[in-house]
């Protein structure tokens, strides 16, 4: 076990925030049963308004619960499901893994991670100042995007609290997490 899930989320609604639920269901090539992001083809209105027909490369979005920390010591109050994941996670880097990584949660269920969160001013409107205190510099003064990485279904399932997340690398060489 190289992880966990801390909490599970999902709103029929195109809403900001999604309601904490006791499961998951994770359809293949979907996304979450119920949730209004589910879907082969782009659900986030923006990307809709642009070309509704792309493929659905946020199809699941995970936030790792560390990042709650770092936010409270910011003076910022964030729980699960609160910047509209589907999953939070506990004790793994999300951010620091390559495109293509497979996350293995609870039994059967399988999410390849395709790139990181671009994070809106819907951050702002929810908390403000918020959207600032999810983006950072590195050294070399590169753009880190904080608000977690998004994936596609490879394998369906249910996914619950406390289930357990194995990491599964995808082969050399590794190419690093962009924004989708």
């Amino acid at each position: 076990m190289d992880g966990i899930v801390i909490a599970v989320s999902r709103s029929t609604a195109h809403s900001f925030t999604k309601p904490t639920q006791e499961s998951i269901q994770l359809l293949v090539g979907l996304g979450v049963a119920g949730d209004a992001h589910m879907g082969k083809t782009v659900k986030h209105r923006s990307r809709v308004a642009v070309d509704p027909t792309q493929p659905n490369l946020r199809q699941v979005h995970l936030i790792h619960a560390e990042l709650f920390d770092e936010l409270k010591a910011a003076g910022f109050v964030v729980s699960p499901g609160q910047m509209g994941e589907n999953i939070t996670t506990w004790g793994i880097n999300l951010l620091g893994l390559p495109a293509r990584t497979r996350l293995h949660l609870g039994r059967t269920a399988i999410v390849e991670l395709t790139g990181l969160r671009n994070p809106c001013s819907q951050l702002d409107r929810f908390q403000p100042g918020l959207m600032a205190a999810v983006l950072g510099r590195n050294e070399q003064g590169q753009l880190i995007r904080k608000a977690g990485v998004m994936g596609i279904v490879a394998s369906g399932g249910e996914v619950r609290p406390d289930d357990p997340i194995r990491i599964e690398l995808p082969s050399a060489p590794h190419q690093s997490l962009e924004r989708v």
